[in-house]
């Protein structure tokens, strides 16, 4: 009935499922659960993770070479046995205990092929180093059912995610997006083009692992290269993304070298906040738009 998938990179997987596990089991359905780390190191977090083959209808794979992270999750859905599919990212766990009986129901709802269930930070502080990552996720990523259901293309991630794998299938994620950056958006916004209907609910999973600012800082950049890729290649355009429409009308306004300079300029103030114990998302959306420019005028 369902395959569970999830995508992993040196984390420990286990406690996830062994929840999901669980609830699957008393939900008496048919079901597997496929973890698959894309090649991190051989460490203690592996040996942890071997454990997952020890617990019935669960496996853990490594792939030998780095795929990248959408033919990661790409591998994921051809090794699937099932119908239906549940994308968790590997560093989130479930709300509540009945976060897979939530799922079968929406299954059982006439005409649905794709649910997003939301995603929640915990509601404390972080440590300093990784504030960042905090308050983005808390005004970008957690967002409540009731404007989810309003802007459903806009509002949805692939980390917590159900759809028919016939569907995945037709619209596979982008096998060139090798980094962190855009793999969800551009597959949520091929869903959109066909007229796929995203149903939204509320079955929220906890995104737990918060990156150091700085790592954060640096996916971020990475993903804004996956984002001139996506856009040069015309895979992507300016009605799927306020930063673009931005630095489309810069463009159209001739400023763009200019805000590239500025950036430059301003790189280590913008910097020095953005790792701050008070990161500001204005000035962070500021280092974003200054960085896609700088790309792009090389």
């Amino acid at each position: 009935m369902i395959s569970i998938l999830i995508p992993s990179y040196n984390y420990n997987t286990l406690p996830l499922v062994e929840e999901l596990h669980n609830q699957a089991i008393l939900e008496n359905i048919t079901f597997e659960i496929i973890v698959q780390d894309d090649a991190s190191s051989l460490n203690e977090t592996t040996q942890t993770n071997n454990k997952i083959n020890q617990i019935t209808h669960c496996r853990f794979e490594r792939n030998e070479t780095n795929i990248g992270r959408g033919q990661n999750r790409n591998s994921l859905v051809a090794k699937a046995q099932y119908s239906w599919l549940i994308f968790l990212d590997c560093d989130t766990f479930p709300q509540h205990k009945n976060f897979i009986r939530n799922y079968i129901d929406a299954i059982k709802i006439e005409n649905v092929e794709a649910v997003y269930g939301g995603i929640i930070y915990q509601k404390n502080n972080p440590n300093p180093s990784e504030m960042l990552r905090w308050v983005y996720g808390k005004k970008r990523e957690e967002i409540p059912l009731e404007r989810r259901l309003n802007h459903p293309y806009k509002h949805s991630l692939m980390s917590n995610f159900l759809m028919k794998k016939v569907i995945i299938q037709k619209f596979p994620f982008n096998d060139k997006l090798f980094q962190y950056g855009y793999e969800d958006v551009v597959l949520i916004r091929e869903l959109q083009r066909n007229a796929i209907p995203i149903a939204q609910i509320e079955n929220a999973a906890y995104h737990l692992q918060l990156e150091d600012s700085v790592i954060f800082l640096e996916k971020t950049k990475h993903s804004l290269v996956n984002l001139k890729m996506l856009t040069d290649q015309n895979v992507f355009d300016d009605d799927n993304s306020s930063l673009l429409r931005t630095y489309q009308l810069i463009s159209k306004m001739g400023m763009r070298n200019l805000v590239a300079y500025t950036f430059k300029k301003t790189e280590a103030f913008l910097t020095k906040n953005l790792l701050s114990e008070s990161p500001s998302l204005v000035l962070f959306l500021l280092y974003k738009l200054g960085y896609f420019c700088q790309i792009n005028s090389r």
